[in-house]
């Protein structure tokens, strides 16, 4: 089984293995530049939707969602839990750059599940400060999208609160299930 972090056999797919990851990355970027064109977009997504999702890196949201480059804008953190940046975000992208649906996506066996707010503390007696943000840890990922929805829902700086949907992405089937809001 390959991942992206395995490294290609072949000469002409070879990504370095010399230096850092980022180092890698650097590299890929060079090939990628190299046969880059410029599509001609502005910053306004096509579809006019912002999608918050999970950072884990098991979710493709673009191959998932049938998606391709402009078509949304992409807002992820640990969770996808809607946070004070989530909202500063979708504010950005509503007000300034005309999106108008709001969709969140969580996932099964996501790492927030195993987490507690002592993680915080753990941090604050391992360096001496504690950190200003919360964790968002959870339990039940269907209600923590329908937090996730009503923070959305009833946040004042959003003009577009009409068209918000939440979904849980299967891990091990790829599917969207839809959550209720209720």
């Amino acid at each position: 089984m390959t991942t992206s972090a395995s490294v290609p056999t072949e000469p002409e797919d070879a990504i370095s293995t010399d230096g850092t990851v980022t180092d890698r990355l650097i590299d890929a970027n060079q090939r990628y530049a190299a046969a880059f064109s410029d599509p001609g977009m502005d910053a306004r997504p096509v579809l006019h939707v912002a999608v918050v999702a999970c950072m884990d890196a098991r979710l493709d949201l673009h191959a998932a969602l049938g998606l391709e480059l402009g078509d949304c804008h992409t807002i992820r953190n640990a969770g996808g839990v809607v946070t004070d940046d989530v909202i500063r975000s979708l504010t950005i992208s509503q007000r300034a750059l005309g999106t108008r649906s709001v969709v969140l996506i969580h996932h099964t066996g996501c790492g927030l599940e195993s987490l507690t707010e002592d993680f915080r503390h753990e941090l604050e007696m391992e360096v001496g400060q504690r950190p200003a943000w919360a964790v968002e840890a959870f339990r039940d990922v269907e209600q923590d999208v329908r937090q996730s929805m009503q923070r959305v829902r009833t946040s004042p700086f959003l003009l577009h609160t009409d068209d918000v949907r939440g979904f849980v992405f299967d891990v091990k089937t790829g599917r969207l299930r839809e959550i209720d809001p209720a």
